[in-house]
């Protein structure tokens, strides 16, 4: 008749009826428990108890979790596939340029480059002849364009 009462302690901890462990000292009060709530009851006082399961332990994987989250390990060795994998050509394009475009408006705006040479500036940039923010830089300084 115990199993009955070992399947309903399940339910209510939500576990297999195989987890379930009734203290041996105490068998005659939970053969008298009849509802969810009797149930309950016992297993606050500690004479229904749930067994911990012997699976692998996830603590080193939750810790290289919150390492990979970080940033970390994922150096070359962690690598796999080609570094257009990763970064589309399309994408790195799209960063650069986006980089390279918001840094000439920024020297547009503080009038360190005059709108003529922003527009030539910013279509050698659609070109793809500037390799860099620090290439413009370095352009800029040796044609002279600065104004500071």
């Amino acid at each position: 008749m115990l199993s009955a009462r070992k399947k309903l302690a399940a339910k209510v901890m939500k576990c297999s009826p195989k987890k379930v462990r009734f203290d041996p000292a105490r068998l005659d009060e939970i053969q008298e428990a009849i509802t969810k709530f009797d149930i309950r009851q016992l297993i606050k006082d500690k004479a229904i108890t749930k067994k911990h399961s012997d699976s692998t332990s996830r603590g080193r994987a939750r810790k290289r979790l919150s390492q990979k989250r970080k940033g970390r390990q994922a150096g070359q060795g962690r690598k796999k596939g080609k570094k257009t994998a990763r970064l589309t050509k399309k994408r790195k394009w799209i960063n650069k340029v986006r980089i390279m475009r918001s840094f000439l408006k920024e020297l547009r705006d503080k009038e360190i480059i005059n709108k003529k040479d922003y527009g030539i500036l910013y279509k050698k940039v659609k070109g793809g002849f500037f390799r860099s923010k620090r290439h413009i830089k370095l352009y800029i300084a040796e044609n002279n364009l600065a104004k500071k």
